[in-house]
């Protein structure tokens, strides 16, 4: 066979990714025949986050399981902030989505991602992972207003796809050298987009902020409730489980 046929056959045999069976489908073609809801639904979250954690605990959702996705996070030549997070957050929900999709007892769970990023204009600040990477945020942060941008993907057990993008304003005071060094021996920046964590010692350098505080502290909680609220998954029925729990 010539290479000219050769390529031919592969374009016209070849599939765009696997498309075996998996539990996750069969399950939701039997509730779509059936019709029926799902009696306890249950919520994977794509990541690790000790933050996301707490912040999901004070609305009283518990994740049933945590599926962090490693993907590549490098911004690509010319990438918006708002198409990065957007990108991301459906990379991650989709890398966990398919990692339960055979999971006997996870695998018509909700999915939830969340990507957050800082951004001066066009410019993203990722998580500083060298010290001069830390202080250069920090000094272009200072005297200035920034951008804290999440996006969040939510699939459902069905792999119907929600995305939403909260954006949040933040202005900084001037920040002196000596400010500037003594966060960084702090280490708090560590794994914080931008290098600074406002719900710690970074709080005192916030003069301004316009928007969800809790989207910069990690996962903006009013548009996280509202998506699963809209898919009908039970978040005030922890609430009144919690009631039960601790009577007056």
């Amino acid at each position: 066979m010539s290479l000219q046929k050769t390529a031919l056959f592969n374009v016209f045999t070849r599939t765009d990714g696997p498309r075996r069976e998996t539990l996750r489908r069969e399950r939701a073609k039997v509730r779509a025949q059936s019709k029926a809801p799902i009696d306890k639904p249950k919520l994977i979250l794509a990541s690790a986050s000790p933050r996301r954690l707490t912040l999901l605990a004070q609305v009283g959702v518990e994740p049933d399981a945590l599926r962090p996705a490693s993907i590549d996070e490098t911004p690509r030549r010319g990438e918006m902030p708002r198409g990065l997070v957007t990108r991301l957050a459906r990379a991650k929900a989709e890398t966990a989505r398919d990692q339960i999709a055979n999971d006997t007892d996870i695998a018509d769970a909700f999915v939830l991602a969340a990507d957050t990023v800082v951004a001066v204009g066009r410019r993203i600040l990722g998580k500083p992972e060298q010290i001069e990477e830390a202080v250069a945020s920090l000094q272009l942060l200072s005297g200035r207003a920034h951008r804290v941008l999440t996006g969040l993907c939510l699939i459902t057990p069905d792999d119907r796809v929600r995305i939403k993008i909260v954006d949040t304003r933040v202005r900084f005071k001037h920040l002196s050298r000596s400010e500037i060094e003594a966060y960084v021996a702090s280490r708090e920046w560590r794994g914080k987009a931008g290098g600074y964590a406002i719900q710690g010692l970074a709080g005192c350098f916030v003069q301004k902020i316009a928007g969800s505080y809790t989207n910069v502290v990690g996962l903006p909680l009013t548009e996280v409730v509202a998506m699963l609220n809209g898919e009908s998954f039970p978040i005030q029925l922890n609430w009144l489980k919690a009631a039960e729990a601790d009577p007056e």
